[in-house]
C-alpha cells in the first residue's frame, strides 16, 4: 500500500468550530516512547500556564487546532507488517501478554448510586503529591464491553499520561469509570449497564468536578465506552462537564454492528461468540445478587440465561442487557434490537458541543460503519480514520517493540496530543473552566444528586483500596 494510503484520513465540517487557543513559543513534544519514559533533556516541553492573563492566545478553528498540535495525525500509520489486517491486530488483543506493559497503580473510590447500584472509580497517581497543580488535567476514561482499568489499551494511555513531568510524563491525573459489576466492582443492584445509558457517567462526573474543581476534565473512551462517551457529549450539549472528548473504536450503528457480527461467519463464530461468553461470564459472577432481588426482571431471566452456552453477544443482549442495561425507563426493551436502536450514538453526534476527536479503523471487523455524513455536519467534530488498525489494535513497528514486549500502539501519540491541545483552548468549556455547568447539585437523603435526575447521584461508601494493573479474568481488549 502506498504512503498516501497510509496517512489518516482527517473530515471538518465546512466551517469548524473557533477558539481562543494558548500560544505557544515551540511545540510541545509529547513522550509516547518505552515503558521507563526516559527523560529527553534537550526537550524543554511546554508547561501549563495556570493564569490564563499570563499566556497570550490566538484565534483557530478546530481544523487548525488538529492539523497544528497533532502532527502524528499528518504522518503515515503504518501497522506492523505482521499485523497487517484487522483480523490480526484485534485477535493480537487478546492473545498477547500485556501485563508487565504500561502498569499503572489505581487507588479506587466507591459510589452508592441513588438507585443502590455501585460503581467504581480508580484513580492515578495513587499517592498524588500534597503540593499538586490543582489545576491539573483529569482524565476521565470509559473502558469497553467487559472491561476495566486494568485493560491495556488504558493503561497504554495514562501510564505516561500520568506519569510526573520530570520522568518524561505529562503530569495529567486519570480516573477509570468502571461500569457496574465489572474490574471487581460489586453489583449491589439488579441493574447493569450498557452502550446507551449515561446517568452512571453523569454521576461520575458530577463527584469529580467537586473533587476537582479547578480542573479540565477530559474524556476518553474505548469502544462500547466509546459510545457511552458520545452519548453522553451528545446529550449535554453546552452543559458538558467535560472540557473535550476522544473516542477510539466507537461502535457508533449498533444495529448494523449486529447484522454485521451474526451474518458472517467469522464474525458470528468467533467475534460475536468471544463477546457473548464474556459478558456472560461476568453475569454469572454476580449471580448470587441477582437471585438476592426475586422480583427484579432480570431475576426472572436467570434460567434463561444460565443455559446459554457459547451464545453470541445477541443471545446475551436479548436476555440481559435489553433488560437490565438501565433505568426504567426506557428499560426493558421488547427486542434485542429495539435495545441496539435506542443505543447507537451516530444518533447523537449533531448535539456535541466541546472539541470531539473520534478515530476509528477502516478495517475494524466489529464496527460496521462510521458516520461520515453526520460527523461532518457538526463544526465541534474532527473524525479520523486509518485504513488499519483493527479493534483497538493499531499496533506498529517490528516483532517485539520493548525488550520482547508487544509493540507499541500508535494511536497514543494523537490521544496525548489532542489532550495538551484541549488544554491549551482557553475559552471556558467545561468543569474547571471558572464556569458552573452542568445541572446544579444538592444533598437529598445523603446522596449529592443533580436536580432533576433521581438516578445522577452518588454517596462515597469507600476509598484507598489499592488496584494494580494485571491479569484479567476475562478475555482482553473487548
Amino acid at each position: 500500500m502506498t504512503t498516501s494510503k497510509l496517512l489518516p484520513r482527517l473530515q471538518f465540517a465546512k466551517n469548524p468550530a473557533q477558539f481562543t487557543v494558548r500560544r505557544r513559543v515551540s511545540p510541545q513534544i509529547i513522550p509516547t516512547s518505552d515503558d521507563s519514559i526516559k527523560v529527553n533533556k534537550e526537550v524543554k516541553q511546554a508547561e501549563h500556564v495556570n493564569n490564563e492573563e499570563e499566556s497570550e492566545g490566538e484565534y483557530m478553528s478546530l481544523k487548525a487546532l488538529v492539523e497544528n498540535r497533532c502532527p502524528s495525525l499528518r504522518t503515515p500509520y503504518v501497522p506492523c507488517w505482521w499485523m497487517p489486517t484487522g483480523h490480526a491486530q484485534t485477535a493480537y488483543i487478546v492473545m498477547a501478554d500485556f501485563n508487565d506493559v504500561d502498569p499503572v497503580i489505581y487507588k479506587r473510590t466507591l459510589l452508592r448510586l441513588p438507585d443502590g447500584g455501585t460503581i467504581g472509580l480508580d484513580f492515578t497517581p495513587p499517592n498524588p503529591p500534597p503540593d499538586q497543580d490543582p489545576t491539573a488535567p483529569v482524565i476521565v476514561v470509559l473502558h469497553g464491553l467487559s472491561g476495566g482499568s486494568h485493560e491495556s489499551y488504558v493503561r497504554s494511555i495514562l501510564h505516561t499520561a500520568c506519569s510526573p513531568k520530570e520522568k518524561g510524563g505529562m503530569g495529567y491525573r486519570g480516573v477509570v469509570v468502571n461500569f457496574r459489576g465489572c474490574a471487581g466492582v460489586p453489583l449491589t443492584s439488579p441493574q447493569f449497564y450498557s452502550a446507551g445509558y449515561t446517568d452512571d457517567i453523569r454521576t461520575a462526573l458530577l463527584y469529580l468536578s467537586t473533587k476537582y474543581p479547578k480542573a479540565p476534565l477530559l474524556g476518553i473512551g474505548f469502544s462500547l465506552g466509546a459510545g457511552v462517551l458520545t452519548r453522553y457529549l451528545g446529550e449535554e450539549g453546552e452543559r458538558s462537564r467535560l472540557k473535550a472528548g476522544v473516542v477510539l473504536a466507537c461502535p457508533w450503528n449498533i444495529v448494523a454492528n449486529s447484522k454485521q457480527l451474526e451474518g458472517r461467519w467469522l464474525n458470528r463464530e468467533i467475534y460475536s461468540r468471544a463477546m457473548g461468553s464474556n459478558v456472560l461470564a461476568l453475569f454469572k459472577s454476580h449471580v448470587d445478587t441477582i437471585k438476592s432481588f426475586p422480583d427484579s426482571l432480570i431475576a426472572k431471566e436467570v434460567p434463561a440465561i444460565m443455559q446459554l452456552k457459547n451464545p453470541q453477544l445477541k443471545e446475551v443482549d436479548e436476555h440481559m442487557v435489553r433488560v437490565a442495561g438501565g433505568s426504567i425507563p426506557p428499560f426493558p426493551f421488547d427486542t434485542a434490537d429495539d435495545y441496539y436502536e435506542w443505543a447507537g450514538s451516530h444518533h447523537k453526534l449533531p448535539g456535541i458541543r466541546v472539541p470531539f476527536l473520534a478515530i476509528n479503523s477502516i478495517d475494524d471487523p466489529i464496527v460496521a460503519e462510521i458516520p461520515f455524513e453526520e460527523a461532518e455536519k457538526n463544526p465541534w467534530v474532527c473524525l479520523v480514520t486509518t485504513a488499519h488498525g483493527g479493534h483497538l489494535g493499531w499496533f506498529e513497528g517490528a516483532l517485539s517493540g520493548r525488550d520482547g514486549k508487544p509493540p507499541h500502539r500508535w494511536v497514543k501519540k494523537p490521544v496525548l496530543e489532542w489532550f495538551a491541545a484541549a488544554v491549551d483552548i482557553m475559552d471556558k468549556v467545561g468543569a474547571g473552566s471558572g464556569v458552573d455547568v452542568g445541572n446544579p447539585r444538592e444533598t437529598k437523603n445523603g446522596f449529592v444528586v443533580e436536580v432533576g435526575h433521581p438516578f445522577v447521584g452518588y454517596k462515597v461508601i469507600s476509598t484507598g483500596m489499592e488496584v494494580k494493573s494485571g491479569k484479567a479474568k476475562l478475555l482482553k481488549g473487548l
